[in-house]
């Protein structure tokens, strides 16, 4: 063998050990191996900005969205469990202990709670309490309440606002998220939040951390429809005026 044919052989060997060792999960990267990007939705090809406005638009963009997970705000933690598009949403929300369900109709909020939901400190009204728990109570537009819960009903006045993530968003590698692929955007390098998105189908976002431990939340059963209307007349209570401080 010449030396010429020599040389060749230890660079084919050299080559071959230098794609063995780039190696990342079950694709190659270079080396004329398997594409990352093949048979994805082509965003992580994309950069981060670029990244965040087309997962941004996939959810406005959607008709229905189950949401679920927990969110810190003002110092207290609601875990949430909700279904929501354009007309309304449904589901629950746990705080302190706890859980009651919401429903909004168009314009239209109802809360469902037991009675110790609507007793404050073991000294409300014990009859009022009794009266509206396992009810549908109508929440008056005007009550504190309609504000405060309300904002758990509306699809993308939620979405806008917690899909946000700050400080300088970069890519962070592909992960994996229920068995789909997916590739994950932060914010400050993870300190202010980290967004997966999907690599399979329409990019929309599948798991959310907040920024500075204000919680975790997961996204499923995008644009798939759910029924919902009001309830029926013998599961509604109209308390009429402000509703009892709970």
């Amino acid at each position: 063998m010449t030396a010429i044919h020599q040389g060749r052989n230890r660079r084919a060997a050299l080559a071959s050990a230098m794609c063995a060792l780039m190696v990342t999960g079950a694709a190659l990267t270079g080396c004329g191996g398997e594409d990352p990007d093949a048979g994805t939705n082509g965003v992580g090809k994309l950069s981060a900005g670029q990244i965040q406005r087309k997962t941004r638009a996939a959810a406005e963009s959607a008709d229905a969205v189950h949401l679920h997970g927990s969110v810190v705000t003002s110092g207290r933690t609601y875990k949430l469990d909700m279904r929501l598009k354009s007309e309304g949403g449904t589901g629950s929300v746990t705080s302190q202990g706890t859980t009651f369900r919401l429903l909004r109709v168009g314009e239209q909020l109802f809360l469902k709670a037991d009675a110790g939901f609507w007793s404050h400190d073991g000294d409300a009204d014990t009859a009022a309490a009794e009266k509206l728990a396992g009810k549908y109570v109508k929440v008056p537009q005007g009550d504190p309440s309609y504000k405060k819960f309300s904002g758990f009903t509306y699809k993308d006045v939620l979405l806008d606002g917690l899909l946000t993530l700050h400080g300088k968003v970069e890519t962070d590698g592909r992960h994996e998220q229920a068995g789909v692929r997916t590739i994950r955007i932060t914010g400050d390098r993870g300190a202010g939040g980290t967004l997966d998105v999907s690599l399979e189908g329409t990019p929309y976002p599948l798991r959310l951390v907040r920024a500075g431990s204000a919680g975790t939340l997961g996204f499923s059963d995008w644009g798939r429809d759910f029924p919902l209307q009001e309830p029926a007349k013998d599961e509604t209570l109209d308390y009429g005026g402000q509703l009892p401080r709970s």
